[in-house]
């Protein structure tokens, strides 16, 4: 502390505790959280006194309630701690000096309420190491990623393709997802379905499609190698469904694998039918050697692929086979009109009348 008066350096060497709290305010963001925990605190003691000595209309102890719900988003769980304590000394101050009528039962429950839910955020925002709303623009950045990582990429004009994703509740986040890749005229896509829906399943199928949209276009047996990996952790958190699709598109040629997933179906323009695909394998993350048994064909014009999660065929209640000759029923009425216009409409009849994430993908040749 080059600047410190000789005088007063002897003063703190003298005083050891003070050296460690000149240094403690002068850190970044310690400063920073100290600064505005101060801010606050002066804030709530001054509507104290104002709310005591001039009117409790104008300054109502109300008004320390945003203070709390700011201390939960900005400030440290102690530092939230040395704020509510202030605060509860401004209301005892208005209650000895205004009278304790002016805070009663229901602003102190109010006053309550607010201190647990600002102490839980603050709690959260601590483990995660961000303060603010940091942690929800990166849930926000998160979902952003995952929503432009489930878009296909461009293909050529003869080719048509319509992903419809919709997940539990409305959530933005859920167990279903789709990566794909493009080399040339080789197209991959792989849709995913790992077990629970919404946001708890959200988590798991955040981390794997990085990982799995990391490997496809990458590994030749794109779905063993997902299994070697899932098979490799340590915790298992339930299962993990998968349906793999290379396709060419200059000839058309198709191969697809699937592990534990519902048959891909495709549509045939000789016989204005969908026929499912005999591709099957176990689910991924359970065996330590994935065998797949393959199925490969040729899509020709006005032919589609259709992929699909359980979501759409599976309800309570209801047999699963039961389930995909309704699909195949619903995609017979509302698919001849447009795979495009029809993907969407297709989706919301499956999926009505229960609460699962859903995901269609259709692929096909005008």
């Amino acid at each position: 502390m080059p600047l410190i008066p000789p005088g007063l350096r002897a003063f703190l060497v003298r005083v050891p505790f003070l050296v460690p709290t000149v240094r403690f305010l002068r850190r970044g963001p310690l400063a920073r959280d100290r600064n505005l925990m101060i801010t606050l605190i002066v804030l709530s003691l001054a509507l104290g006194i104002l709310a005591a000595r001039v009117s409790v209309e104008w300054f109502s102890p109300a008004l320390m309630i945003p203070i709390i719900l700011v201390g939960g988003l900005q400030l440290r769980l102690r530092s939230l701690a040395v704020l509510l304590a202030a605060i509860a000394v401004a209301l005892v101050y208005v209650g000895v000096t205004g009278g304790f009528g002016y805070i009663g039962p229901g602003l102190l429950a109010a006053f309550g309420f607010t201190s647990v839910l600002a102490g839980v955020m603050a709690r959260t925002r601590g483990k995660l190491g961000v303060q603010g709303l940091r942690g929800d623009v990166m849930l926000l950045e998160l979902r952003e990623r995952l929503k432009k990582q489930s878009e296909l990429p461009q293909l050529p004009k003869d080719w048509g393709t319509k992903v419809v994703l919709k997940q539990a509740g409305g959530s933005s986040f859920g167990g279903d997802f789709l990566v794909s890749s493009r080399e040339g005229d080789t197209v991959e896509l792989a849709l995913v379905d790992v077990s629970g829906k919404g946001v708890d399943a959200g988590t798991r199928a955040l981390m794997l499609s990085g990982a799995f949209g990391g490997l496809l276009g990458s590994v030749s047996d794109f779905l063993p190698v997902c299994n070697a990996y899932l098979h490799r952790q340590r915790e298992a958190e339930g299962f993990v469904t998968a349906v793999h699709v290379r396709l060419n598109l200059a000839t058309g040629e198709y191969v697809i694998t699937s592990a534990g997933h519902p048959p891909v179906v495709k549509f045939e323009a000789g016989t204005g039918t969908w026929r499912v695909s005999p591709a099957k394998g176990v689910v991924l993350g359970v065996v330590p050697d994935l065998h797949c048994e393959p199925d490969q064909g040729v899509l020709r014009k006005g032919e589609a692929l259709m992929l699909y999660t359980d979501g759409l065929i599976e309800q309570p209640g209801r047999d699963i086979d039961a389930g995909l000759d309704r699909l195949l029923g619903e995609a017979e009425r509302l698919l001849p009109s447009g795979f495009s216009a029809g993907a969407r409409t297709l989706v919301n009849s499956m999926s009505a009348g229960h609460n699962d994430d859903c995901a269609l993908i259709l692929i096909w040749r005008p």
